[in-house]
């Protein structure tokens, strides 16, 4: 029987980190990773694959319709579904030989197999040669991550339907495609291939795309995707589905039909925790697949830990290497990490880009706090110009004036102080919403505010490089102050 201080199932994000993480502080590692390679979602069909799928499409898009300085760039023939990956593949395959030399760095050990928890303390390996391999350690994080959810309606078997983990394996570009699932991945799909002059049929049960979003920036990305040739198809599902001529028919509960070469269904993902031994130890999983976990992420069972996708929302990268940091610092006893950060934000990579943090206007409305909106628009912004983004937009919710925090009221970046009621600031920060190019990089500057207590003052008062897109921070400021004082006035 090997023995070692931590047993890591699953080398994604969330246990890469994990395992570096204990590893630095002297501790043995082994990790067990079933498939022949590392990264788990994040590396080889999620995050980075389609995130590189973005970038070059809007590159390629860039490169079709753009005139410099009087030049037409043209491209010649037809492009092939391994030229618009070309760049994916050697993205991921940079990425698994950063990971493996990270975990050869630290030597940590990779057993490649399948891992289930015979106990508490110990995990059974059945190696892809038929042996079986026993591990021993002080403390286990299961780091196992999600796969897609595949109704048995659907036929993934035929070659005309894909989830968002094998739609990277199209043979070809289609001509149509049809997304069932207006949610993150569906929206960030549709956008890529309606880019590249595909036909894109996007339906949802619900009346609008990305709910959790504020809702100006939603009807923003709606708009843009719309003028792309994204045919939106609301409060509709599928009804059924058969093969035509080209493709496949879906008939909608609408009393629509529509049809398309391909159909990717986008509709959530599982935790993946069937078949590690769990009930055997009693530890909780919900009807998704999510291992139920306390605020150090250790499961009702002494030493068993879980991070990232396998434990529900967010279900991000990001914050699964945070989780599995923390994990570690409680299982050893270590101070460095205690507590996910409270203000969290979410980045979603359709074209144009989103990226949002803290409250959105109908949050602060229907908690009944007084604030106001502050915008600055990427066409008045010399870095946006220089772009060629008129479209994007920086959004703040503000509050209007020092308030009482309502009863029950859970708003980001508002100070507590013992003995004292919780208290809105006048002009401080509640909310941070950017659509557009560079969204997912200019936010980290609201959610610094944020998460300081601050108030707009912050972003009038500094002074921000020039041309660039953080400037809009200062614009988006002055225009919630100049709106007050307009209100205060009598104005609109």
């Amino acid at each position: 029987m090997q023995r070692t201080d931590l047993i890591v199932l699953g080398c994604g994000p969330g246990g890469e980190k994990a395992a570096i993480e204990a590893a630095s502080f002297g501790h043995t590692v082994a990790i067990v990773e079933k498939a022949p390679f590392v990264g788990g979602a994040m590396i080889n069909t999620g995050t980075l694959p389609s995130k590189t799928l973005r970038e070059t499409s809007v590159f390629l898009d860039q490169f079709r319709n753009r005139n410099l300085y009087g030049i037409r760039l043209t491209m010649d023939g037809d492009l092939t579904i391994r030229q618009f990956m070309y760049r994916e593949r050697q993205v991921v395959k940079s990425e698994i030989d950063i990971v493996l030399e990270n975990l050869r760095r630290e030597r940590i050990t990779l057993i490649q197999g399948t891992g289930a928890l015979k106990d508490a303390r110990t995990v059974e390996v059945a190696r892809p040669d038929g042996t079986v391999e026993t591990i021993a350690g002080e403390a286990v994080l299961i780091a196992t991550g999600s796969y897609p959810l595949r109704p048995p309606e659907y036929p993934f078997d035929d070659g005309r339907f894909y989830d968002s983990d094998t739609i990277l394996h199209l043979d070809r570009l289609p001509r149509s495609l049809a997304v069932i699932g207006a949610g993150v991945i569906g929206c960030e799909y549709a956008a890529v291939f309606s880019i590249l002059g595909i036909e894109v049929h996007l339906l949802d049960r619900r009346e609008r795309i990305l709910p959790f979003v504020d809702r100006e920036i939603g009807d923003r990305l709606r708009d843009h995707m719309e003028g792309a040739g994204v045919r939106f198809h609301f409060g509709a599902d599928c009804l059924r589905h058969r093969a035509c001529e080209g493709g496949v028919e879906l008939d909608l509960t609408d009393g629509s039909a529509i049809r398309a070469e391909k159909v990717l269904y986008a509709g959530g993902r599982l935790g993946a925790s069937r078949g590690l031994g769990l009930e055997r130890l009693g530890v909780p999983v919900n009807a998704k697949g999510h291992i139920r976990v306390d605020g150090h992420y250790e499961t009702p069972v002494k030493g068993v830990y879980a991070v990232g996708d396998v434990i529900g929302w967010p279900a991000l990268v990001s914050t699964a290497m945070e989780q599995g940091r923390i994990a570690v610092g409680h299982a050893f006893k270590h101070a460095y990490k205690k507590q996910l950060a409270p203000i969290l934000p979410v980045g979603i990579y359709t074209v144009p880009e989103i990226s949002t943090v803290g409250l959105t206007e109908e949050q602060a409305r229907d908690l009944g706090i007084a604030f106001e909106v502050g915008r600055a628009p990427y066409h008045q912004n010399a870095r946006g110009l220089i772009l060629g983004d008129t479209t994007g937009l920086v959004k703040l919710i503000v509050s209007a004036s020092d308030q009482p925090l309502p009863d029950g009221a859970v708003v980001p970046g508002v100070r507590i102080r013992p003995g004292e009621p919780p208290m809105l600031l006048e002009n401080q920060l509640l909310g941070v919403h950017i659509i557009g190019e560079l969204a997912t990089e200019i936010i980290h500057t609201g959610l610094a505010c944020l998460y300081y207590h601050g108030t707009i003052d912050y972003f009038i008062q500094s002074v921000f490089n020039f041309p660039t897109l953080s400037d809009a921070f200062k614009y988006a400021a002055y225009d919630a102050m100049a709106r007050r004082g307009r209100r205060g006035n009598g104005g609109a």
